[in-house]
């Protein structure tokens, strides 16, 4: 069969069809909800009006991005075990977010992260401290989705073309920048309900008639990978991670950034702002557990058979890379209608999560920059509105230049990275707000920053970005930092980096409203109210 570089997959006007027809049909849903979001808590919220249920299918729709359906797919084609790690880690996340964060979260905030850190600390600071943190970690996880669109409509239009790509990469995100600009959350919201019902029902069908072909038997689906890999490394830890202590340090770190990085993602803490009650909050998390959960079993069989099906080889050389196992494991097995629909739903996918982070970027800067600092809480909500989208546009354009950057690279990679810089910015604080009473501002300040600047600056001299044939910039090499993710590092500084600023300021936050905060995170008494400024 001939490599992927010189054929065309699939039918290219079958694939822009079925991708048309969906773009077409989730804008008329973004119009229809346009017509609701005339507030604040329209845009950024939904209007609070989703059921746990609706905003479980939602919150699967927003974690479950390029990284996990393409990315994933393709690191357990080409590294088997140690590319199942990636969804390990991705699901275990969960269980942090539900058990340390989600109701607490949802009982004390209004709309965004910065509300629940402002809440006992000084506005000023925490608010400013926490947008920046929270435009950084969009950034990063905007790079991984435009990076796995780029690849995917690629593939369904047989461009090889780093020009072309990168023409792909501007459509899609002035696709995005219009979703959000006219839907708010709401509008975001069916999106991603619609994507994540497409998406975990194209994954099953796949799922199931891969197994139909081995006649149910998974060990004869996973001796035809071996066969085909030519390497029964495949099925055994360390292809990836053991190769040297290096690498074992590095799956360490890794592991850390994936498991407290999900409680930490701005845009999923977000989602927990659109439920009405803490009790659905709770029921959405659970909700989104088992889909997540069952979703990364699929991705299983879909990773080794593509191994077995399509071959390392053929997968790697494909444009797109690694990240195009998925869409040609489609067209192996149902040809290009098939190919078409999934790669459609992928794209569905990468669509709701750009829109979910820009809308979670835009309403950081807008409601906490814009109205809580510059304009002392009382800004006009119109022109807030304003304001906020406004920032989606930059957002847009930012995300659109660094997608064209990051070309070529794994996005389930790219995802871990946004994970590690969460898990160091976001969640130490976050922990310290809801949990500790001594926890001071400059604690805070000193926790988000520093977790920001550490997690950041490691990535930039690693070789991520330089010093190998796989780096950003391959011709260059400054990566003086050995491992490829920084959480083993970044994560216990910032965590330490709150402690020392808390013990190190003689002056103590208010005891009345850490009082009043720990009783409404525990109890959601008072969490209808606007919060207290």
């Amino acid at each position: 069969m001939a490599t992927a570089t010189t054929e065309t997959v699939g039918t290219p006007w079958i694939n822009i069809s079925i991708f048309g027809a969906f773009v077409v049909v989730t804008m008329v849903i973004v119009l229809r909800a346009s017509k609701s979001t005339a507030t604040a808590a329209d845009y950024y919220a939904g209007g609070r009006g989703f059921s746990g249920t609706q905003n479980g299918l939602a919150i699967a729709g927003d974690y479950l991005s390029a990284a996990s359906f393409l990315g994933i797919v393709g690191a357990i084609a080409i590294q088997g075990y140690d590319g199942f790690l990636y969804s390990i880690g991705f699901l275990v996340a969960w269980l942090v977010a539900l058990l340390l964060i989600a109701e607490l979260l949802r009982n004390t905030g209004k709309f965004t992260m910065a509300d629940v850190l402002s809440f006992r600390l000084r506005q000023r600071p925490v608010r400013v401290a926490a947008s920046i943190s929270t435009l950084a970690v969009s950034a990063f996880y905007l790079l991984a989705q435009m990076a796995g669109a780029g690849a995917l409509v690629s593939l369904l239009l047989g461009i090889g073309s780093r020009a072309g790509q990168s023409l792909v990469i501007v459509v899609v995100g002035v696709l995005m920048i219009v979703y959000v600009l006219v839907g708010g959350m709401k509008g975001t919201t069916y999106v991603q309900i619609i994507k994540a019902v497409l998406l975990i029902s194209g994954v099953a069908l796949m799922t199931v008639w891969i197994l139909a072909l081995y006649g149910f038997n998974f060990s004869s689906l996973l001796g035809d990978a071996v066969a085909v890999s030519g390497n029964p490394a495949i099925l055994e830890p360390g292809l990836k991670y053991g190769v040297s202590e290096t690498s074992k340090l590095d799956f360490i770190s890794l592991g850390l950034a994936l498991v407290f990085g999900a409680a930490g993602l701005p845009h999923v803490l977000m989602r927990f702002y659109t439920v009405p009650t803490a009790k659905e909050a709770r029921k959405s998390v659970v909700w989104a557990i088992a889909l997540i959960g069952l979703f990364y079993l699929f991705t299983l069989v879909l990773g080794f058979g593509a191994a077995a099906l399509i071959g390392a080889e053929r997968i790697q050389a494909a444009p797109g890379g690694v990240n195009s196992a998925a869409p040609l494991l489609a067209f192996e097995l149902g040809g290009s209608l098939l190919m078409g629909i999934i790669a459609a739903v992928a794209f569905a996918t990468i669509l709701a999560v750009v829109a979910g982070l820009a809308i979670t970027a835009s309403a950081s800067f807008a409601h906490d920059i814009y109205t809580s600092v510059l304009k002392k809480g009382n800004s006009d909500p119109r022109q807030e509105l304003r304001v906020a989208k406004t920032t989606v546009v930059v957002i847009g354009i930012v995300s659109i230049a660094g997608g064209i950057g990051a070309q070529g690279q794994n996005v389930a990679f790219l995802v871990a990275l946004a994970f590690a810089v969460a898990a160091s910015a976001n969640l130490p604080t976050i922990v310290y707000s809801l949990y500790w009473r001594r926890f001071t501002t400059r604690g805070a300040v000193w926790s988000m920053y520093g977790g920001l600047l550490i997690s950041v600056g490691l990535i930039i001299f690693s070789p991520v970005m330089s010093g190998a044939e796989t780096s950003m910039i391959p011709t260059a090499d400054f990566a003086w930092f050995p491992l490829q993710n920084p959480g083993i590092v970044s994560i216990p500084a910032s965590f330490l980096l709150g402690f020392i600023g808390s013990m190190t300021e003689r002056r103590l936050e208010d005891p009345v409203k850490q009082s009043e905060m720990e009783v409404r995170s525990l109890t959601g008494i008072g969490a209808e109210k606007p919060v207290a400024h």
